[in-house]
């Protein structure tokens, strides 16, 4: 994260160190995520670089943050919603927030279909050499 996101990145940080609730997350990547863009060219790296916890916070719970109109620039604020962040999502947005952090590296989804045995990719090699077309 660059220097400019510096307030989120220590949010982060905290949170990641166990200082922070998740919900202090939830408010600082939302503001910085929806609120005004900065420099040019800044911002769509910036939202780039947050769109992972983000989809997190959108995924756990819609709707825990609220947008409310202000007469600053850009015409709207973030708040969080009254309601907690779901706990069975603190482990997805603690791994989120470590990958945009840098200092892990996201993991690959697992299949949960074994991988085929050496009878059925024999059967199959078989069975396609008999079947092949004409």
């Amino acid at each position: 994260m660059s220097s400019a996101s510096s307030p989120v990145r220590a949010v982060l940080e905290s949170y990641v160190a166990g200082r922070v609730k998740a919900e202090r997350v939830v408010e600082a990547v939302a503001a910085a995520y929806y609120g005004e863009q900065g420099p040019k060219g800044h911002g769509a790296r910036s939202r780039e670089q947050l769109g992972p916890i983000l989809d997190i916070i959108e995924r756990a719970h819609p709707g825990v943050i609220e947008l409310s109109s202000t007469a600053d620039k850009p015409g709207f604020g973030v708040r969080l919603a009254e309601r907690p962040f779901p706990k069975g999502y603190e482990g997805a947005l603690r791994e989120a927030v470590q990958v945009v952090l840098g200092k892990v590296e996201l993991s690959a989804p697992r299949s949960v279909l074994p991988a085929p045995g050496i009878f059925s990719r024999l059967y199959t090699a078989v069975r396609r050499f008999f079947t092949a077309s004409t």
